[in-house]
């Protein structure tokens, strides 16, 4: 309405605040209360702002009751990831043997553990020994 001067109510604010904080485009909430918005922008100058920061303290005191109610892990643990700068920490180590340093018998008994264990983790059930010698193999065939 041209000509019209606008007097935002304190309602107007509220909701203003509360849909900034959910996340509702300016323009939308302009529509939301029949308004331009540029005449948003000129009334609620500060509102959107405290609408997020009023949302996100809302968010994060929940999530403070939840972490520290000692009833949801998963909320402390993401708090102190968070907030206290927690992380989760692998420590791989990776130890080599030099195989030309090895016996035939320890290559091949390991060769026999990892081709099991890999069998294992696809799902097969292992219970005969896997044979590796390669005279047994050429009999075979």
């Amino acid at each position: 309405m041209q000509g019209v001067i606008f007097r935002p109510t304190e309602e107007q604010h509220r909701s203003v605040r509360a849909m900034a904080g959910y996340g509702v485009p300016h323009a939308d909430i302009a529509t939301m209360l029949d308004i331009d918005a540029k005449t948003l922008r000129k009334h609620f100058r500060r509102d959107p702002d405290r609408g997020s920061i009023e949302a996100t303290t809302k968010v994060a005191q929940t999530l403070f009751g939840m972490a520290t109610s000692g009833h949801n892990t998963a909320a402390a643990i993401f708090w102190m990831k968070a907030r206290a700068g927690w992380r989760e920490k692998h420590d791989v180590r990776v130890e080599v043997d030099d195989v030309r340093q090895l016996s035939d018998e320890v290559l091949e008994e390991r060769v026999r553990e990892g081709l099991k264990e890999c069998l294992e983790v696809a799902g097969y059930i292992v219970t005969d020994p896997v044979c590796f010698d390669a005279e047994e193999q050429t009999e075979d065939r």
